[in-house]
């Protein structure tokens, strides 16, 4: 079984594809586009399974032909390569009525056809009576019907390789310039990404493809370069990898940028607020603090510090000089920030002077923590992300002694601006 490793762990790689592929089949049977994806995903893992030396001698033993694994890897590649080019062509078709999309692809799809009767009578017409369950195709490279047989099946195997090299790279070109045609899949990075290790997977195939051929045309002329042979094991099975990898990314790639990656990103993002809110805060015996169970994945630990945030910058209003952020938006706007920006520099400046009131434990005004509640609110309910905005202010936020003078505040509450956007 240890033999077998390198054939069934790419195998098991792209039977996980085929599974996550499962639900959009079964919804989509239909479309042309799903199954042929599809079709790609299994042709090569079924090739992987017979391909390993445990399994050539199982089938052999069963059947009782010999080398009859040998004749259904070949078919299958075969139909792979077809299944590839019949992808490529609907790829490159601008809709699913378009009539030379749907010519070209009968046409591949009748000459794999062909190709796979060919290999069938090639191989029944030759003699192969010794069971070869790793080096099949030089050993017999040189038996007359086998080695038409071995030619015919890589050249049909490198042509789809290169064919498929074209198109993926030729894709990645146009997500790269922003210049995807209608009718395609949405450009967004884990397509990018996808199409980019499939193009690399199609280059190992092309070399699987040209080390055989080669080996075999040297047995032709009386050479032993049986080595070139041996050595395609770790390319076919870094290209199923790859295939497999190649097909996942797009399917779990966005979920996991929304649900993994980018949560992630934003827990990092509220670090410096969080610490700045939370000093002093989590000791008082009056507060409820949300805890993150050790389970817990990036996007409830970011809901769970967006609620603590949230909470202790209410209580920190207390301290807060609706004055400090006022002045400092000010400042901001006439440094040629944008409102957002803005807003966000005068509410981090704010709760940085509020912070600094806090550890000397001098509330603010009554009227002042009200005014900047309000204007909190405000900003919050007008602004998305706002606390990430204000915590990566917060390095840059002018501290109050840096502010110019205050203006008296007016008397009369109702006055006085207290949205960020009439500051």
């Amino acid at each position: 079984m240890q033999e077998g490793v390198n054939y069934y762990i790419p195998a098991a790689v792209l039977g996980v594809a085929l599974l996550a592929k499962l639900p959009a089949l079964l919804r989509g049977w239909r479309s042309p586009m799903v199954r042929t994806v599809n079709f790609v995903i299994f042709l090569p893992c079924a090739g992987f399974v017979f391909s390993a030396p445990p399994t050539v001698s199982l089938v052999n033993r069963l059947s009782g032909i010999s080398n009859l694994s040998a004749l259904l890897v070949h078919c299958i590649l075969t139909a792979y390569s077809c299944a590839c080019l019949v992808l490529t062509e609907h790829w490159r078709g601008d809709s699913r009525a378009d009539t030379g999309t749907r010519q070209r692809v009968r046409g591949w799809i009748l000459g794999c056809c062909l190709v796979i009767a060919a290999i069938v009578g090639l191989f029944s017409l030759g003699e192969v009576p010794v069971e070869r369950p790793r080096d099949f195709d030089t050993y017999y490279a040189t038996t007359p019907f086998i080695r038409e047989m071995l030619v015919l099946y890589l050249l049909a195997y490198v042509v789809a390789a290169l064919a498929t090299t074209v198109v993926c790279w030729d894709w990645t070109l146009d997500i790269s310039s922003n210049k995807g045609r209608e009718g395609r899949t949405p450009v967004d990075g884990s397509l990018r990404v996808g199409l980019l290790v499939l193009v690399l997977a199609s280059l190992a195939n092309i070399i699987f493809g040209g080390f055989k051929l080669t080996a075999i045309v040297a047995r032709w002329a009386d050479r032993d370069w049986d080595a070139l042979n041996d050595s395609v094991a770790p390319f076919i099975s870094i290209s199923g990898v790859m295939i497999g990898f190649g097909f996942l990314v797009p399917v779990f790639g966005p979920r996991l940028i929304e649900r993994v990656w980018q949560p992630f990103l934003t827990v990092i993002a509220l670090r410096p607020l969080w610490r700045l809110v939370r000093h002093q805060a989590a000791a008082s015996s009056n507060r409820v603090l949300l805890t993150t169970p050790w389970y817990s994945g990036p996007e409830q630990l970011l809901v769970y510090r967006m609620t603590n945030i949230h909470d202790w910058m209410l209580e920190l209003c207390a301290y807060c000089t609706d004055e400090v952020r006022r002045l400092a938006h000010r400042r901001a706007k006439e440094d040629g920030f944008e409102e957002r920006e803005a807003v966000a520099l005068g509410l981090a400046a704010m709760f940085k002077a509020a912070a600094h009131d806090r550890a000397r434990e001098s509330p603010a005004d009554e009227d002042q923590s009200v005014l900047a509640a309000v204007a909190l609110r405000s900003a919050e309910a007008q602004y998305r992300g706002l606390l990430v905005a204000i915590s990566r202010a917060l390095p840059t936020a002018p501290d109050r002694a840096d502010l110019p003078e205050r203006t008296p505040v007016r008397p009369d509450r109702h006055d006085t601006p207290v949205g960020p956007v009439t500051c």
